[in-house]
């Protein structure tokens, strides 16, 4: 939960009295154009930027007010996939998702090996176990990134603008991919991005932050949003080349193979 939220860096604001509730067990987008301050509210709400005024709290406890301990309890419930994977290079992707294990759990070798390759099943790459970051394709990557940031079953996934850098087939797949995580596991994400397709495939509830006036404009599910609200900066946001995202949203419906 967000409350009266101000970003800023330095003298710069970037957003103000920013507010929301996250739904649990909801798919969460935090949308908006280019410079509008997704991505450093993001990182306000993950632990990575101090916000300049107002709140982020989980459970009723605030989080920039808490203690060191406390504040490494509420991350440790936390997974996080950023924008370009951050998958160490040098690594394995087995070794990539096994970090957090050997971090933060007392499991041994074999357990954490076993539960490696499981995450990485899960998200469509059994087999690649022993690959390199460089040796696979960048949606793969992001499936990698999305596996270690699952390892410790966190209650809560953060997603920084998963479709960056994709082709449209493994954006498709990305985004059914959080969408299952969400079905079978239960997880709360919350998801930072542009991309009208993702938007409207993925979302449950969502903000619309805008740059100009560096304030929320809008809550809600983006396509009762579209249809219902009276202002024109979000019906401008969110009908970008609608008639191709539409045809997309159709595709991908009608689509009967399974996409992970």
């Amino acid at each position: 939960m967000a409350r009266d939220l101000t970003l800023a860096y330095g003298e710069t604001v970037v957003q103000r009295d920013v507010s929301f509730e996250v739904p649990r067990g909801c798919v969460f987008v935090i949308m908006g154009g280019s410079g509008c301050g997704k991505s450093t509210l993001l990182r306000a709400m993950i632990g990575l930027l101090e916000p300049a005024g107002g709140e982020v709290l989980y459970d009723g406890t605030s989080f920039w007010a808490a203690d060191p301990d406390e504040r490494e309890s509420i991350t440790r419930r936390f997974g996080v996939s950023y924008q370009g994977g951050a998958l160490w290079s040098s690594m394995t992707l087995a070794e990539n998702v096994a970090l957090p294990l050997e971090e933060y759990t007392d499991l041994d070798g074999d357990e954490i090996a076993r539960i490696a390759s499981l995450k990485l099943a899960l998200m469509g790459l059994a087999g690649f176990e022993e690959y390199y970051p460089s040796d696979i394709s960048g949606g793969m990557r992001k499936r990698a990134a999305l596996a270690r940031a699952t390892a410790l079953d966190p209650d809560i996934l953060f997603f920084d603008e998963p479709s960056a850098g994709l082709d449209p087939i493994s954006s498709e797949r990305l985004d059914e991919l959080i969408l299952e995580l969400r079905d079978s596991m239960g997880m709360t994400i919350v998801v930072v991005t542009h991309e009208l397709a993702s938007i409207f495939t993925i979302a449950d509830d969502s903000i619309l932050l805008n740059a100009e006036s560096k304030t929320m404009i809008a809550r809600g599910k983006p396509s009762d949003l579209l249809e219902g609200s009276s202002d024109p900066r979000v019906v401008e946001f969110l009908s970008r080349g609608r008639k191709g995202v539409a045809a997309e949203s159709d595709r991908r419906i009608d689509r009967p193979e399974a996409m992970i």
